[in-house]
């Protein structure tokens, strides 16, 4: 079961600068030999996206989309926190099988917001949302065999350039 809650907002663009390639190089030799050198400086770049199930999720990944509120969706693009991304995962916290979702689940994600972004819930940068994970054993002994992954999108629905961890 996929529950989302809540909507996204806030962040800046960061411009990104293009790379620079030096201008070949020529040197000369005696009369009878020409040598050419060219040199390219290397660029880095961010780590390319990787393909996970939401349920997979952990604090700390970035997706590169919104989360999905689609049932039949499994999978999310996750990306460096470097890049541009749309949603970070700050929590996951076990969730008792008889409890008023929506209740819990959102005073969970409520619980761990401020550490891990260091400002107070509600403070008009982010937005909270979650995920549900209830597709686990409940025949087992375990008392909460849910998860809830806890997620914050800019307060605005614009893309995150930079992570919320602090």
């Amino acid at each position: 079961m996929i529950v989302r809650y809540g909507c996204l907002v806030a962040a800046a663009l960061v411009a990104g600068c293009a790379p620079t390639v030096a201008p070949p190089v020529a040197t000369s030799a005696p009369p009878t030999a020409t040598t050419t050198t060219t040199a390219t400086a290397t660029t880095s770049s961010a780590p390319a996206a990787r393909t996970v199930n939401w349920f997979d999720l952990d604090a700390g990944d970035c997706l590169a989309d919104p989360p999905p509120v689609d049932p039949t969706v499994i999978t999310v693009a996750v990306v460096d926190c470097t890049s541009p991304h749309r949603a970070e995962v700050y929590l996951r916290a076990p969730l008792a099988v008889n409890t008023a979702v929506t209740d819990v689940a959102g005073r969970k994600c409520n619980e761990g917001f401020t550490e891990y972004t260091g400002e107070p819930v509600g403070s008009g940068t982010f937005g909270v949302t979650y995920l549900v994970d209830s597709n686990q054993n409940r025949t087992a002994s375990n008392p909460d065999p849910s998860t809830v992954i806890c997620l914050l999108e800019a307060a605005d629905g614009s893309v995150l350039t930079v992570p919320a961890r602090r």
